[in-house]
């Protein structure tokens, strides 16, 4: 599902989810990535660590290697699609509640992503979204009219929540 919300980006509570958390998660982490060469790899080690760091990595079950691997993949799509669309992204936000990991890419690009409906398979681009959506319990988009960011947002269950 993809959606705009009124909301200012970072106010983690804010957006309806089945499972949000009833109190603030336990953990923030943000990397800035404005100019950064090599933004997807760097955000996907920024990532990474935080997973470790928070018990998702090294995984112990198959189900546990798969949550961490989606979640790295959603950072990927997430980042790249800011690169390729939106003249690069700005800020990487990760959060960590119970049962929910919160993934949010700032940038100042002036579109928003969209589900193409006229991809093929086997060929380059336009898949992206498709991932995003197929691995994450919801997704969308938001936009602070007063800096002009923009804001793309993604919710993955953490394993403990499957």
């Amino acid at each position: 599902m993809s959606a705009t919300r009124p909301y200012p980006a970072g106010d983690w509570g804010a957006e309806p989810s089945s499972l949000a958390p009833a109190a603030p998660p336990r953990q923030v982490r943000r990397l800035m990535l404005t100019g950064v060469p090599g933004s997807v790899s760097r955000a996907r080690e920024f990532t990474r660590r935080a997973l470790h760091d928070w018990g998702w990595l090294p995984a112990e079950t198959p189900e546990g290697r798969a949550a961490a691997e989606d979640a790295l993949l959603v950072v990927s799509e997430l980042v790249t699609n800011a690169c390729l669309h939106a003249g690069g992204p700005e800020e990487l936000r990760i959060a960590h509640a119970a049962k929910l990991l919160r993934v949010e890419v700032a940038d100042r690009g002036e579109g928003g992503p969209e589900l193409q409906t006229s991809r093929r398979a086997g060929r380059p681009g336009g898949h992206g979204m498709f991932i995003v959506q197929r691995l994450c319990l919801d997704w969308g988009t938001i936009r602070d009219a007063d800096s002009g960011q923009k804001t793309v947002w993604a919710e993955l269950a953490s394993p403990e929540a499957s």
